[in-house]
């Protein structure tokens, strides 16, 4: 009986090491795609952001040009001749010093006026984009944005496009730039992952292997196919549908597919993510590691069944050993736990309170040196004040509190008026304000620099001076009149700031001049074009004063730049507000 006994023992341990052995191997097998469909989320998000921030570097640059009073000006007349040359010149120059893929301007009827490709044989210039979407939502929203093979070039692109508006915020046209992703789709394809870029409806234009691009996910609908043909998005490219079936899902936007016909199928653990901004998704494709398809990693699994029955008959053996050791072990494995959680969030604490205390030491420091000066002069007031009061001079005493609450006042306008300036003002603001303050602020702000260059500052400030507008943006851009004339003084002798201000019935007229020996002739035509700057490359990016030019635009004013015998004066001009709010 004894060996019978043996022998079906053997045969149940074999025949569940078998059953087991192929359960294990279809929970791995799940388990492990179950991993990789995580991992290629995170992945996925890393290829997002890649593609957001490729596009995001671009995404101001036709609305700073959109500001150019050049670009303007010449939508609000016919463009020809020399004109027309020097526009072309003028986008060529920006377009290779912005590295975008090209730029055109376009007037109110969709026209290309001037592009920077005028050079080549698929020039912009005199073709009519009027039927693209950028277009007219250019138009109804003043901007947009289409991804579309170019009908000119036939090379595919990325169209931004921002609304150019007269004085009166009539619409003179739109300046476009075109992104195109050669490199990423060339880094992408060094990668072993497919991915692919897809429309609203579901047409793929970006691939990392070519063969993919313009295959169809998503069945399209007659209106669709029209409106393909209207807006030419993927002019004379042919499209294909892309024929897979769903295996498995893992989660809400990823899953197991199979693509391909009977001849040619294969197998994709498909990740995907949602692109809003643009309406458009991102897909990563990845052939699934081996657990899933090698034979091999069956027979370890069965390998593994095997051992932990060999492991649990002698585990049972031993249970009664055990049991005792492996209470006093979880016990103890508890205890330890909770020690080296409280130990954790006892250090946690810790560095959360010293992060607040290095600010608040940065903090202290960062005003210690402005208000350091006021403490000292109330000191000694202070102590003059005790000798007044007791030798009874009652009135020379209240004369030197003056002098006392003058420093008080000085102190708290410092740092309120520091908070005042860090605040974001509300779009459209128009409020009627009287622009001496706003000098007199902007040179408190500046007032360590000052003294720290030994400036002589020189005023002629006519006050009041009413006019209407967003004081913070006001001071904004005298803080960038007034720092560009610190720099250019910089490394002069003769460091001289004059400051006029003077209104009349119709306008008020504020004149910051420097002795930092002018602009050179040939840039003055060019101080307020974006991305022009005369400083070293990591000093500056060319936008401060256009982005102040903008500025007083909108507030309906003007902003020159004129130079004077021995440096250069700019002169902001605003409507004079005469009446009351």
């Amino acid at each position: 009986m004894r060996p019978v006994r043996l022998v079906l023992m053997g045969l149940a341990i074999v025949a569940g090491a078998v059953l087991c052995g192929q359960l294990a191997w279809q929970h791995s097998a799940r388990a492990a795609l179950t991993e990789q469909a995580a991992r290629g989320s995170e992945q996925l998000g890393l290829y997002a952001n890649t593609l957001h921030t490729l596009i995001e570097r671009y995404r101001a640059l036709p609305a700073v040009l959109a500001l150019d009073p050049e670009l303007i000006g010449a939508l609000a007349d016919p463009v020809t001749g020399d004109l027309q040359r020097h526009l072309n010149e003028k986008l060529e120059r920006i377009n290779a010093a912005a590295r975008s893929s090209t730029l055109e301007l376009l007037d109110r009827h969709g026209l290309a006026v001037a592009a920077s490709n005028w050079r080549t044989g698929t020039s912009y210039v005199g073709h009519n984009y009027a039927f693209r979407p950028y277009f007219k939502d250019t138009i109804s929203h003043g901007h947009g944005r289409f991804y579309a093979v170019g009908v000119t070039s036939g090379i595919p692109g990325y169209f931004l496009s921002q609304a150019v508006t007269g004085a009166n915020g009539e619409f003179l046209g739109a300046m476009v730039v075109k992104l195109e992703f050669p490199e990423l789709e060339r880094d992408w394809g060094q990668s072993s992952d497919l991915l692919l870029v897809s429309d609203a409806r579901g047409i793929v234009f970006l691939a990392s292997q070519p063969q993919w691009r313009y295959r169809e996910l998503l069945p399209l609908s007659s209106a669709d196919l029209a409106d393909l043909a209207a807006t030419r998005q993927y002019d004379r490219q042919p499209r294909s549908a892309l024929r897979y079936h769903t295996l498995q899902t893992f989660a809400a936007h990823s899953e197991l597919v199979e693509v391909g016909q009977d001849g040619d199928r294969q197998r994709y653990l498909w990740d995907r993510r949602s692109l809003p901004d643009d309406h458009w998704t991102l897909h990563l494709l990845r052939r699934p590691a081996s657990p899933v398809e090698d034979p091999r990693n069956a027979a370890l699994a069965a390998a593994g069944v095997w051992l932990s029955l060999v492991f649990g008959g002698l585990s049972l053996n031993q249970r009664w050993r055990l049991g005792r050791l492996r209470k006093r072990s979880r016990a103890e494995l508890e205890r330890l736990v909770q020690e080296r959680t409280a130990q954790l969030r006892t250090a946690q604490e810790g560095l959360v309170q010293s992060a607040k205390l290095a600010a608040l030491g940065q903090m202290s420091a960062a005003l210690a040196h402005e208000i350091n000066q006021p403490l000292t002069a109330q000191r000694m007031q202070l102590a003059s004040l005790r000798l007044l009061l007791d030798h009874g001079r009652l009135d020379d005493a209240r004369q030197a509190l003056l002098g006392v609450e003058q420093m008080l006042t000085r102190m708290a306008a410092l740092t309120g008026h520091l908070k005042t300036f860090a605040r974001k003002s509300p779009a459209g603001l128009r409020e009627r304000l009287d622009l001496g303050p706003v000098l007199d602020q902007t040179l408190q702000l500046l007032e360590a620099r000052l003294r720290q260059q030994q400036v002589q500052v020189r005023l002629d400030v006519q006050r009041p001076c009413w006019v209407r507008g967003d004081a913070i943006r006001l001071e904004q851009v005298l803080i960038n009149l007034v720092g560009n004339a610190l720099d250019a003084m910089a490394d002069k002798p003769l460091r001289r700031l004059d400051c006029r201000l003077h209104s009349d019935a119709e306008q008020v007229i504020l004149s910051i001049a420097d002795s930092g020996g002018g602009i050179a002739q040939a840039h003055l035509a060019s101080v307020f074009d974006p991305f022009f700057t005369t400083k070293a490359v990591g000093e500056g990016l060319g936008l401060g004063l256009a982005v102040s030019y903008g500025i007083v635009r909108e507030a309906g004013g003007q902003l020159t730049c004129a130079n004077l015998a021995d440096g250069a004066c700019f002169t902001l001009t605003l409507p004079a507000d005469q009446e009351p709010a």
